[in-house]
């Protein structure tokens, strides 16, 4: 927890006019059942910002449930290491094997709600994102149950697929 701690304080030095970012702390520091989706506030979920090698494509998938372009990620399950949550996800979502992780730190945090999934009230998603790099020409990536699709979708194109200042920032 002190490392994710460090991790946050961080990225706040970093991007100190980010206010998501201090309510993430907050939330963090409260402590409790933070990585697991049965806390009825909210939880932590780990993403994974994939560019290819050329850094002009980023790996996006057409989530089913929220139907819409978004990168890869997903529930903590109880994992407190965030990164791995978002590598494990990747892998999950996309097929590939084979990431590098650009940098260990914090590449952007967010936070959304969920508004009345099927198995649960509306709650806060802390999504803690960080940065990979994966080569399209190395494997072939696959399209998991949660997704409608996952594509390499040049940088500039993104903000048509979803225009969310979360994604386009």
């Amino acid at each position: 927890m002190k490392k994710f701690i460090t991790l946050m304080e961080n990225y706040i030095s970093r991007y100190p006019n980010e206010k998501k970012a201090a309510l993430v702390l907050q939330f963090l520091k409260k402590g409790g059942d933070l990585f697991s989706n049965t806390n009825k506030e909210g939880h932590f979920t780990g993403s994974a910002w994939i560019i290819n090698p050329q850094k002009n494509k980023v790996l996006l998938t057409h989530h089913k449930k929220l139907n819409k372009w978004i990168q890869l990620g997903g529930h903590a399950d109880g994992e407190k290491n965030l990164l791995s949550v978002a590598l494990r996800e990747a892998r999950e979502e996309s097929g590939i094997k084979h990431f590098t992780v650009v940098n260990n730190q914090i590449f952007d945090v967010d936070i959304h709600p969920v508004l009345n999934a099927k198995r649960q009230k509306s709650h806060l998603h802390y999504d803690i994102r960080f940065l990979f790099k994966a080569n399209p020409k190395n494997e072939k990536i696959i399209t998991s149950k949660e997704s409608f699709d996952v594509a390499w979708v040049p940088i500039e194109k993104i903000s048509e697929l979803n225009p969310e200042k979360s994604l386009t920032r």
